[in-house]
């Protein structure tokens, strides 16, 4: 059953952040670097991984679309498990999964276990250590309107990590080994343990803890799927996924087929990340000023813009490099405005389960763009038809976004996102 409560003395209008928010923030943004900087250097792995167990490329492919798949099949349940036990232990436990599949991933004896470990289990950790679960923390942690920027500051910790891990992962797998490379991104994911326990202060808004409207998280899933906005926006973002794991696993071997050496993909791929840290933060930051759905709307429009430049031009390591400073931009920076539009939209009592459902769309965009691409490839030898889909769902994906509105699905007594005020309800104990 729904209800409303009033506003306490404990709530932040003016945006004022507290010293164990700010502790859970830096935290937030290790884990998020950690997490997604060592998934970005997976396609650093696809040719020796592939080549030393004579498989083609379709199998590596599918064990990380699987990964996807399995990711964003439980992202879901574990956005669940963290609004109701708080995001610490979900996270806790989303890092010992992610560094046992990294140090099984390093000795697969079959497909079978390459898909388990790298598959299943990664998968897993992801969900308990990306952003649904921390992006609830941290909306629950500070007031609504620094909501979009702390979600812009943690993702652009992510961004880093993608331009920190991506060289280091190289140098890895060139001095040690793919296998020993792995096992040393094992014990790196390790890290995010022990970060998890400032966040077991999280807990789910309660008592007057802060103004929601109170759902129970059935109930926040049937307000969800009925509304409009919802599926627009994780439609948009099942564009974002294709787009993002087509490029981050098979955009090495696609520069290495065009005569580059490893290092360009490897170089690219960390520009994309260093320049996304500024992408992600100013995405956060115009995320509190203007309606969240138009940027969302740019971001899908330039970056089909973007790959159909990239694609018509010679592909050299100038062009590569072009690319990756104008895909940087636009690589992460739909994450913090699609969530902080969730929040705006149903609040952030039930966020975590509700961005999972996002993210469940998000993932099935990732796994047709990490096995087609794979497959496509087998089969045609080329990645051309996988451009030319990515092209096409951008645009799309602009159109989509552009219907959305922030007007909250249920009327709550103050502002519960990014300083967008609801009207007052009766019954509450006093008029905004």
């Amino acid at each position: 059953m729904m209800r409303t409560r009033q506003v306490s003395s404990n709530d932040q209008p003016t945006g004022e952040i507290r010293r164990d928010a700010i502790v859970a923030l830096i935290c937030a943004s290790i884990i998020l670097a950690l997490s997604l900087g060592i998934r970005h250097g997976f396609g650093l792995f696809l040719q020796p991984i592939s080549m030393d167990a004579g498989w083609g490329r379709e199998v590596f492919s599918l064990a990380m679309a699987a990964q996807n798949l399995v990711w964003g099949i439980s992202q879901p349940f574990a956005g669940l498990a963290a609004d109701r036990f708080g995001a610490g232990k979900v996270v806790f436990a989303g890092g010992l999964f992610y560094a046992a599949g990294l140090a099984l991933m390093a000795f697969p004896e079959n497909q079978a276990s390459f898909l388990l470990s790298a598959g299943l289990l990664i998968g897993l950790g992801l969900s308990g250590t990306t952003f649904p679960v921390i992006f609830a923390a941290l909306g629950r942690a500070v007031p609504p309107a620094r909501r979009s920027w702390a979600m812009g500051v943690s993702m652009a910790g992510a961004s880093f990590g993608q331009f920190a891990m991506l060289p280091l992962t190289l140098v890895g797998i060139n001095w040690l080994g793919w296998s020993a490379a792995l096992l040393a991104l094992a014990v790196l994911a390790l890290i995010m343990v022990p970060l998890a326990l400032p966040m077991f202060k999280d807990r789910p808004p309660s008592g007057d803890d802060n103004t929601e409207v109170e759902q129970t998280a059935l109930e926040a899933a049937r307000t969800a799927v009925r509304h409009r906005g919802f599926w627009l926006l994780s439609l948009g973002f099942f564009v974002c996924g294709f787009q993002i794991i087509l490029i981050s696993v098979h955009l090495p071997s696609f520069l290495l087929d065009q005569g580059l050496e490893i290092s360009v993909g490897t170089t690219v791929l960390a520009v994309i990340g260093l320049v996304n840290i500024a992408g992600t933060y100013y995405a956060g930051v115009w995320g509190g000023r203007v309606r969240k759905p138009m940027i969302l709307a740019w971001l899908y429009l330039l970056r089909g813009i973007t790959i159909t430049a990239f694609i018509l031009f010679p592909v050299t390591a100038s062009s590569a490099y072009v690319f990756a400073f104008f895909m940087g931009i636009f690589w992460l920076s739909t994450v913090p405005l699609t969530n902080g539009t969730v929040a705006s939209i149903f609040g952030v009592r039930n966020l975590s389960m509700l961005g999972g459902l996002v993210f469940f769309i998000h993932q099935l965009g990732g796994f047709l763009g990490g096995w087609l691409g794979g497959a496509l490839f087998d089969y045609l030898g080329s990645y051309d038809l996988a451009w030319g889909l990515a092209i096409i769902l951008s645009f799309v994906a602009a159109l989509l976004n552009l219907p959305i509105t922030e007007k909250p699905a249920i009327a709550r007594p103050v502002a519960s996102g990014d300083g967008y005020r609801t009207p007052w309800m009766p019954g509450s104990a006093s008029k905004p």
